[in-house]
């Protein structure tokens, strides 16, 4: 059987940056052949990073992207790189598109291109295109209705896209038909928690219905909201795992492969094929290396252990946050440090992704602040490194107070705005990205403050429920520990009752349930999208459902005005989680739904309740 190396390049564009894509395409292929690969796979639209949104209705962007496909597959042969051969993702357009009712503008296409020899030698254009959760790419792509299939030393190997592969009868199951010998797919595929698991058994699948070795290329990096967490992998048609690159690294995973001679005719470059789905493929093949490599001493692939729950996530929010500031050009942070879980996670996920050199952390005491938590402020910001200020803002509330009256829940926000100014005063002094330190719990019911605690640029626990961040927390410990290191968040920030301390003795649960049980019920509400009466049903109690959920609902608006923050579920505020702000629609009883009449409007949304005041 004929060998070859393929080198699964997970690699980090960034949005737009087309050529600085194109030369790390160019460090890609140069380190691979070094190494002795015969085929370098990098991810889907690695030349112009992913998702490129509303750039792919573009028609500079999208001349941009093919000029540069172009000039890539010649620089690599003026380089001494045009033997290997090259997949590489890029945005195409149809030629001579005209506009056309129901299509995107331009007529821009999800594609991969086969690069040798100083040419674009084939390309192929995404089939399936996702229009659920984080994707809109009805919006932007029309669908392509080919199969690429490339003789690579001798091998058919057939080119797919991320979601071609999870389409049950698609081009997987057409390359089995068109007798491939490999199939490639080109991804970039963000993370959520265990996706990893997901994926490889889809590849398994997939392999078996295209009855050949299937080797998957992941982007890794971080986009705005979406981490893309690589764990590019290579699988036999039996399933067995051949190769697994390790989740969250910039890193190429190389595999030797034993793979069946290509044995379908090639006199007829195209030749259509009838999908299990019932539609009809055009297979277009080409001939790029028709003899086998020389047999060479093959090397045993790695196989990344899998990891931690916790530490999958933990990565997830390191990188996101990492490449936020480093793609949107920060050179460091800044973030309210009150004693509490809240702000040491962060603090410690943000020393870890980017230095504590580049950390600054600064208390922002008030007069109801206690003085343990003013300790276990500094506490962390000694066990971390995070350079440490404090700026008292008594004096400043009493200043607003003595201009203006307010009692009550306006009194409250008003300090957490205090510290919001503050904040982005230093911000815009320093240039500190400040990092909002909220959790998916908090902004799900409303539990946060307009221009205080949710001021900034980013929110790396936007995602995170409570009650994981007490288990991030333990486990970031943990993990200090095990490697010899003092552990970054003080004990008594993880085990005191949670408190906002915005008058004396407050706590959480003075307007909230239990976190454990609120994370419970949002579950079932915003994760799984049930109502109230499959809610109850699951056991929880009716009255404490419906106000959960009136919580929920009613926050909408402030959830639309926090900085975006790394994904790592199923179904994350804001490109998952796409709700009306206003909105009659709400759950009642079990069983029931009722559309309700507009609230008499005494105040602005929210005000008048310590959970959801504005």
């Amino acid at each position: 059987m004929p060998q070859m190396r393929i080198a699964l390049a997970q690699v980090n564009p960034v949005v737009g940056a087309v050529s600085a894509n194109a030369q790390l395409v160019v460090d890609s292929v140069r380190e691979a052949a070094a190494q002795g690969a015969h085929l370098v796979a990098l991810p889907e639209l690695a030349l112009t990073g992913y998702p490129v949104e509303d750039l792919a209705l573009r028609k500079t962007f999208q001349t941009a992207s093919r000029t540069e496909l172009a000039r890539l597959a010649t620089r690599l042969a003026d380089e001494g790189l045009g033997d290997t051969v090259v997949v590489v993702g890029y945005l195409d357009a149809l030629p001579d598109a005209v506009p056309q009712l129901g299509k995107p503008a331009g007529c821009p296409q999800n594609a991969a291109a086969f690069l040798h020899g100083g040419r674009v030698v084939a390309r192929y254009a995404k089939h399936h295109l996702p229009n659920y959760g984080v994707f809109d790419e009805f919006r932007y792509f029309v669908p392509g209705n080919s199969l690429a299939v490339a003789r690579v030393h001798g091998v058919d190997v057939a080119l797919v896209i991320c979601e071609d592969l999870w389409q049950d009868g698609g081009p997987a199951a057409v390359a089995r038909e068109a007798q491939a010998g490999l199939l490639l797919v080109v991804n970039a595929s963000p993370y959520e928690r265990n996706k990893d698991d997901a994926r490889c058994g889809l590849l398994r699948r997939r392999a078996a219905e295209a009855g050949c070795t299937a080797a998957y290329v992941n982007m890794v990096g971080g986009q705005d909201e979406l981490v893309f967490d690589g764990d590019s992998m290579a699988v036999a048609a039996d399933g067995a795992i051949l190769a697994r690159a390790p989740q969250f690294d910039e890193t190429i995973l190389y595999v030797d492969l034993d793979l069946p001679a290509a044995t379908a005719p090639v006199d007829d470059a195209e030749s259509h094929l009838e999908a299990p789905d019932g539609s009809h493929v055009r297979i277009e093949r080409v001939v790029i290396s028709a003899d086998p490599v020389p047999a060479y001493e093959a090397v045993q692939a790695p196989i990344a252990e899998r990891t931690s729950d916790e530490a999958e996530v933990y990565g997830a929010l390191v990188l996101g946050l990492r490449d936020y500031v480093r793609k949107n050009g920060f050179r460091s942070v800044a973030l309210g440090l009150s004693g509490g879980i809240d702000s040491a996670l962060t603090a410690a996920i943000a020393c870890d992704a980017i230095g504590a050199e580049n950390v600054y952390g600064v208390s922002l005491p008030s007069s109801y602040s206690s003085g343990h938590s003013k300790d276990d402020a500094a506490d962390l910001a000694e066990r971390t490194g995070a350079h440490y200020s404090t700026v008292a803002i008594a004096p400043m509330v009493e200043a607003f107070l003595s201009q203006l009256e307010l009692t009550g829940l306006a009194e409250e926000n008003l300090q957490a705005r205090v510290r919001g100014t503050t904040l982005m005063g230093l911000s815009n002094q320093h240039g500190h990205l400040v990092l909002a330190t909220g959790n998916k719990s908090e902004l799900a019911v409303g539990y946060s403050t307009l221009y205080g605690d949710a001021v900034g640029g980013y929110a790396p626990l936007k995602d995170v429920p409570k009650t994981m961040v007490w288990d991030l927390s333990w486990w970031r410990n943990r993990d200090a520990e095990e490697r010899g290191e003092r552990p970054p968040i003080p004990e008594n920030s993880i085990t005191k009752e949670p408190s906002a301390e915005l008058r004396p003795d407050q706590r959480d649960t003075d307007s909230l349930p239990d976190y454990k049980l609120l994370d419970a019920v949002l579950d079932h509400y915003v994760e799984q999208d049930l109502g109230v009466a499959d809610i109850v049903a699951a056991g929880f109690d009716p009255d404490l459902v419906e106000r959960i959920l009136r919580m929920v609902d009613a926050a909408e608006y402030k959830r639309r005005q926090y900085p975006p923050g790394p994904k790592i579920s199923a179904r994350n505020f804001g490109r998952d989680r796409r709700l009306p702000i206003t909105s009659r629609w709400r759950e009642t009883a079990p069983g029931a739904h009722a559309e309700t009449a507009p609230p008499a409007v005494t105040s602005p949304p929210g005000e008048g309740s310590a959970v959801t005041g504005a």
